[in-house]
């Protein structure tokens, strides 16, 4: 993949010796409007030639407030202060600073296979070796819990020294994983009933990606603190946002003294607002939302259609425009030795293999989820024409078919493993 690209509009990447990709990975969930949307570029370029006050943190930040003001709104329920940042990381650290002010508390509580960000207190609510390796201690008084058990919750709640409760709405790197229907709506009741804050990490699945503003809104959720960004900006400007409850905003901002304990050099700065502001206005002008319900399940009933009779295929899942494509370990001796051959030499070649060929073969690109090597995420702009969603559903089966059929697949496949010895 180390090609450079020249273009980049929509759902298509225009490379410097003139192939077109497809982009189904929206960088992680950024490019929820598509790359460089004019709507947006041009609310940006406004913005620059007005010469207004971009960076000036003493005065008063009024497009910050029309965003915050505009986002609590739509995310509704408590929500009614925000803080702006510029990453999904550091939203995190704020959350956790937050909740902890807010509650007197110091116990955070995180779900297995989570992906909250790569900072140290953010790495500190995931718990997987292969991203905390090597970087020291995190914070104490960190927790996981398993993603979908209630029990589990419940027990660690009943101590009353857990500050907040950190959860995704759908696990996005875990591998696509979508919650029991009642699991967000008892979680926030235990919350509630042990005093600890409910925090919504809508990083990856906020920005109507899968069809709503909020995910935890296809299950009449309320936070007490949501975390968003990648999409919030239109992918042109860093920019995050944490909203919260007058209650917390109120326990860390609670005198004029302490109006300054918690701040970031660029939190309001012109662009990064005025980049929200209009990716807002692309996103519910266009009806982006609505799109990426009725297209996603399109999307995922003709995977399940093309794919359905291959025994390396487990399922297709997802919600909206986020969905994902788990793989199994095959039973045919056949499939099954070169599979763990592979997965030998490292545990996600297999998946890069797929990932190679859809993108070498086929000019699309994708990627496998962070914390489970077994699934392939499909998550192109919500922009996605249904033409382009059909050349997707081709491609893949053709990879899945020579997967299965042709010994082509697994020695060619020798060679990037030969060459990936050491990764």
């Amino acid at each position: 993949m180390n090609s450079e690209y020249t273009r980049c509009e929509g759902v298509e990447l225009t490379t410097s010796d003139g192939r077109v990709i497809l982009d189904y990975l929206s960088g992680y969930c950024v490019h929820n409007a598509g790359h460089n949307h004019p709507g947006i570029i041009e609310q940006l370029q406004k913005e620059l030639t007005r010469r207004g006050p971009a960076m000036l943190q003493s005065h008063v930040p009024d497009l910050a407030g029309e965003l915050a003001k505009r986002l609590c709104d739509l995310a509704g329920g408590k929500m009614a202060k925000a803080f702006f940042a510029c990453s999904g990381s550091e939203g995190v650290e704020s959350a956790i600073k937050f909740s902890r002010a807010a509650t007197g508390r110091a116990g955070l509580l995180y779900c297995d296979g989570a992906f909250h960000g790569l900072t140290c207190g953010a790495l500190s609510l995931m718990g997987d070796d292969f991203w905390r390796g090597k970087f020291g201690n995190m914070l104490a008084d960190t927790t996981a819990i398993p993603f979908n058990d209630l029990a589990a919750l419940g027990r660690q709640l009943a101590s009353k020294q857990i500050a907040a409760f950190f959860v995704e709405p759908i696990q996005s790197e875990a591998g696509i994983r979508l919650p029991d229907a009642d699991y967000l709506r008892e979680a926030q009741k235990l919350c509630a009933r042990y005093g600890t804050l409910f925090v919504l990490d809508e990083v990856q699945t906020g920005m109507y990606r899968t069809g709503r503003i909020l995910a935890a809104h296809h299950y009449g959720v309320e936070a007490d603190i949501v975390i968003m960004a990648k999409a919030l900006s239109g992918g042109l400007i860093p920019c995050s946002a944490v909203l919260m409850s007058d209650k917390v905003y109120e326990a860390v901002y609670d005198s004029l003294k302490r109006s300054i304990v918690h701040t970031s050099t660029f939190s309001e700065n012109s662009m990064s607002m005025r980049a929200g502001l209009a990716t807002l206005d692309v996103l519910e002008g266009e009806n982006l939302g609505e799109r990426a319900l009725v297209m996603g399940e399109v999307l995922r009933e003709r995977l399940r259609e093309a794919l359905g009779g291959y025994e390396m295929v487990r399922e297709v899942r997802g919600m909206g425009m986020m969905s994902g494509i788990e793989f199994q370990t095959p039973k045919s001796l056949t499939l099954r030795a070169p599979f763990e051959a592979f997965r030998h030499i490292h545990s996600g070649m297999f998946g890069q293999i797929i990932v190679m060929r859809l993108y070498r073969d086929h000019k699309l690109l994708t990627q496998i989820c962070g914390n489970n090597f077994m699934v392939l995420k499909v998550a192109p702009p919500l922009v996605v024409t249904e033409e382009q969603l059909d050349r997707f559903v081709v491609a893949i089966r053709e990879v899945v078919e020579l997967m299965h059929h042709s010994p082509q697949f697994w020695t060619e496949a020798l060679g990037l493993a030969r060459r990936a010895m050491n990764v």
